[in-house]
C-alpha cells in the first residue's frame, strides 16, 4: 500500500495577497499543512503542486517535494481540485510511480492534526468509501433559510418547514474545506473527488475555518490558538 498527500498551491490568489505563503502566527501557512502531514506519519511521498517557484521554495524548505511544476493549464480561476489532482497522479504514472491512496490537502488548512488526518484515513479503508472528508454541521437548520430577491423581499426556501421545531429538523453539515482522502483508482475512474460513495468525519465549528478574507484569516488565527491552549 502506498500514499500520497497533494498540497494545490497556486500563485495567483485574489482575494488574499499571496495567501498560500502569508505569514500565521510566525510562519507561512503551508507550512502547517506540510507539518501535519509529516507528523502524521501515513505518507509515502508528501508534495505540492504549484505554478509559483516562490512557494515551491517555501515548501522544499518544509519538507515537502516538489518534482514538476503545475501546468498552466491548470494555473487559473476555474481550475477545478480534481483537474490539479488528476494531472499531478498522471504525471507521477508516466514516472512509474502510482498510489493506492490520495490525500488532497489545502495549503490553507492550519486547523488540520495528524490526528484527523488518521482517523479520516482509518474510515476510508474501513468502510471502503471512495473518498471522506471533514465536514462541519451548519450552525442553523438549512431548512428554515431565507432568499432575498433584488427588491429585499424575504421568504422562506421551505415555508412548510416555517414552523417546525429546529431540534425536529434533519442536521446538515458543509464542506470544511480541508483534506480529502481518496482510494486513488475509484476517483481516477469516476473524475470527482465527491463521488456517490463518500464518507465523512465531523468536526466542531472550532476545528474548521473556511479563510477567504482577512476577518477569516484573523478567527483561523485565534481558533489555532484556543486549539492550542486545550490539547
Amino acid at each position: 500500500m502506498s500514499n500520497i498527500l497533494i498540497i494545490p498551491a497556486r500563485g495567483g490568489s485574489k482575494r488574499i495577497l499571496k495567501k498560500n505563503i502569508k505569514t500565521f502566527l510566525g510562519k507561512p501557512i503551508i507550512a502547517y499543512s506540510i507539518e501535519a502531514a509529516i507528523a502524521s506519519s501515513l505518507f509515502d511521498e508528501i508534495m505540492v503542486s504549484t505554478d509559483s517557484h516562490e512557494i515551491a521554495e517555501i515548501s522544499l524548505k518544509y519538507g515537502a517535494k516538489v518534482p514538476f511544476m503545475r501546468s498552466q493549464k491548470n494555473a487559473g480561476d476555474f481550475s477545478t481540485t480534481f483537474d490539479v489532482l488528476e494531472e499531478v497522479l498522471t504525471t507521477y504514472k508516466s514516472l512509474k510511480k502510482t498510489f493506492d491512496y490520495t490525500c488532497c490537502l489545502y495549503a490553507c488548512a492550519p486547523l488540520v492534526t495528524p490526528k484527523k488526518l488518521a482517523e479520516a484515513f482509518q474510515l476510508l479503508q474501513k468502510e471502503n468509501f471512495d473518498t471522506v472528508l471533514p465536514v462541519v454541521p451548519f450552525g442553523f437548520p438549512i431548512q428554515r433559510a431565507f432568499k432575498v430577491d433584488e427588491h429585499f423581499k424575504t421568504a422562506y426556501f421551505n415555508p412548510e418547514l416555517s414552523l417546525t421545531r429546529s431540534q425536529d429538523l434533519e442536521l446538515s453539515y458543509h464542506d470544511a474545506g480541508q483534506f480529502y482522502w481518496m482510494n486513488t483508482a475509484k476517483c481516477l475512474e469516476k473524475k470527482a473527488v465527491i463521488t456517490d460513495n463518500t464518507g465523512s468525519i465531523i468536526l466542531s465549528e472550532i476545528e474548521a475555518q473556511d479563510i477567504d478574507n482577512e476577518i477569516d484569516w484573523k478567527l483561523a488565527e485565534l481558533k489555532y490558538e484556543v486549539l492550542q491552549s486545550i490539547t
